[in-house]
């Protein structure tokens, strides 16, 4: 015996002895009981052999174990685990029939699995009693580790689901990209996450990856130029500019039948400095790639705005013409509440461009689900203006 707590202590130093911790104590005192074991080169018969669940110490005498050769003790399998719930199951519930009425199955089933355990640790665990089932003393010390271990899992499963549902996802775009695009795809998003919540932050400054961490984003959505750093994955989709109109103010200005027409007090223009934009510029970079010279003091007569969302509300409500991009007006144009009354789109250099927080649990989730959303409104894109014939510039 004392050359078997010499080589336990040895052990203790080892990788295995990281795992007894401190139940090195109570092997060595267990130990005790067993002093007829015969040792073979360094080899235990019989020992008492502590796993880990999810760091708790689970202590179980197993038989022929080889515990004391080198490397960790062997991992429990799928069967050792479903015969060990089933134990936990029916000792705390002492009845096999309410364990299995939790476990939703056969009481009969419970049994068994409960005797494959005693077999394989090669002793009873349970004793039937008119009052219900009691534990061996084995049994007892058995439950006690299985229900610290299935307690761990059960608390750590639970904060991870309160997590995963309470707190609500950050995704950060402009106010105008919210309005005209994300949110209309919410009832997309919760039908494929019906466990997450969805947070929408109105912002149209840049956010560095310090900053995306700082404030809990998952994900920035940006429409600016190309960056050096950005790769493919990064872009959403291109953009277009195309003039709309309502139907209604068409029909009150028939004299506009061409670009040659418009008049500056047709125009709307938004000048918005946070998304890049000064005033008439949309304009300007639409006519100019049509070949149509207007006059820059007619051009700045239009009505202007500080704020896309503010020109495309000017234009849902009829007051002229608006220089849409085709990502915050796609939606009206599909419902015919807007009109493109001239057939030309124009490409331009920016792109919407998602910035993922790699760090956020939800990172990946945000990514797919944003991707697939993109393709699908492209596609929507393409296929009303291939309709239209609307003509690329």
């Amino acid at each position: 015996m004392g050359r078997f707590r010499k080589r336990l202590a040895a052990l203790e130093c080892g990788p295995v002895g990281q795992i007894l911790g401190e139940g090195i104590r109570f092997v060595l005192e267990a130990c005790d009981e067993y002093a007829h074991v015969e040792l073979d080169k360094g080899f235990v018969d019989r020992i008492l052999v502590v796993n880990t669940l999810m760091h708790n110490r689970f202590l179980v005498r197993w038989p022929v174990m080889k515990l004391l050769s080198p490397g960790d003790p062997p991992a429990l399998s799928a069967s050792e685990l479903a015969w060990l719930r089933c134990f936990d199951a029916a000792a705390r519930c002492a009845s096999f029939t309410k364990a299995a009425s939790e476990l939703h199955i056969s009481q009969s089933a419970v049994g068994q699995q409960v005797k494959k355990l005693e077999e394989r640790l090669g002793h009873p665990l349970v004793l039937r009693t008119q009052a219900g089932l009691r534990l061996t003393r084995e049994g007892e010390q058995l439950f006690a580790a299985t229900r610290e271990s299935f307690r761990g899992l059960e608390s750590a499963v639970h904060r991870l689901h309160v997590a995963r549902i309470g707190e609500p996802v950050n995704v950060s775009c402009s106010p105008s990209f919210a309005m005209f695009w994300l949110t209309l795809r919410l009832d997309n998003f919760y039908r494929a996450y019906p466990h997450l919540t969805l947070r929408v932050v109105g912002d149209s400054q840049h956010p560095e990856g310090v900053r995306i961490s700082q404030e809990s984003l998952a994900a920035a959505i940006r429409f600016e130029l190309p960056r050096n750093q950005a790769t493919d994955d990064d872009v959403l989709f291109d953009e277009w500019l195309v003039p709309v109109a309502t139907p209604a103010f068409m029909q009150a200005h028939p004299e506009v039948q061409s670009v040659g027409d418009l008049r500056g007090e047709h125009l709307l223009h938004a000048a918005d400095p946070s998304e890049g934009t000064e005033p008439a510029q949309e304009w300007a970079t639409w006519l100019s790639a049509i070949g149509h010279d207007m006059p820059a003091a007619n051009l700045r007569r239009g009505t202007q705005f500080n704020h896309s969302l503010l020109a495309m509300q000017a234009a849902l409500g009829g007051q002229g013409v608006a220089m849409g991009r085709v990502a915050l007006v796609l939606r009206y144009l599909l419902q015919g509440r807007l009109v493109t009354p001239f057939r030309q789109r124009v490409r331009l250099d920016a792109s919407y461009r998602m910035i993922i927080n790699a760090q956020h649990p939800e990172a990946s989730t945000i990514r797919s689900w944003l991707r697939g959303e993109a393709d699908v409104f492209v596609a929507q894109r393409d296929s009303l203006f291939d309709s239209e014939h609307v003509e690329t510039v």
